[in-house]
């Protein structure tokens, strides 16, 4: 038997937006501004950064809370399958 395939997306998905995080505050530091420019720049970006992950967890949080009640359901309905399919054999 084959082992079930699972998805890289998430892994690969935060590597990328990690690696962009990184690539814009190494942006953000070699540019040519004043102190307070460039702190406000960082600042900008650390809540852009914190707002999206915000976002994320919520999908993330939905996506979940989803997929455990259409589990629960599919359980509910195989149960009453084989309940129904058991009475059938018996006669």
């Amino acid at each position: 038997m084959s082992e079930p395939k699972t998805s890289s997306y998430g892994p690969t998905l935060l590597a990328f937006l990690a690696g962009a995080a990184i690539g814009a505050v190494v942006v953000a530091l070699t540019t040519p501004k004043t102190g307070p420019e460039l702190r406000g720049d960082l600042k900008d970006l650390t809540l852009r950064a914190k707002r999206r992950a915000e976002d994320l967890a919520e999908d993330a949080s939905d996506t979940w809370d989803d997929l455990k009640s259409r589990t629960a359901l599919a359980a509910s309905d195989l149960k009453r399958g084989m309940t129904d399919a058991a009475n059938d054999l018996r006669g």
